[in-house]
């Protein structure tokens, strides 16, 4: 081999590139997505069966024969409520009244 001398170096060999475009650069093509393994699917719970839906209970309003009783003439079974007055009845909790409007407590001896 030749001996190179010491104050130049040699071009190192280089491979030929295209020129670059001007304006935007442009982005290098995306690499492909790596395959997950695929995993067998996780037992799920058995589902109910969706059906229709059941009606809404509501309460049926008590009429006024729940708060009278019929003899030789009419007979209030519950008290009236004392702060209220007349046309508000007691609800009767077997050991008080109480108001459902106010909220007065009287309770039984």
């Amino acid at each position: 081999m030749a001996e190179k001398p010491k104050g130049k170096k040699e071009p190192a060999p280089t491979e030929k590139t295209p020129p670059k475009p001007a304006g935007k650069p442009t982005a290098a093509a995306p690499a492909p997505p790596a395959e997950k393994p695929v995993e067998a699917p996780a037992e799920v719970p058995a589902a109910k069966p969706k059906g229709k839906k059941k009606p809404k209970v509501r309460k049926k309003e008590k009429g006024a024969y729940t708060r009278y009783k019929v003899d030789n003439g009419l007979t209030r079974l519950r008290p009236y409520c004392e702060r209220c007055g007349i046309g508000y009845f007691m609800a009767d909790h077997g050991d008080r009244f109480a108001c459902g409007h106010c909220g007065f407590t009287r309770y039984k001896r």
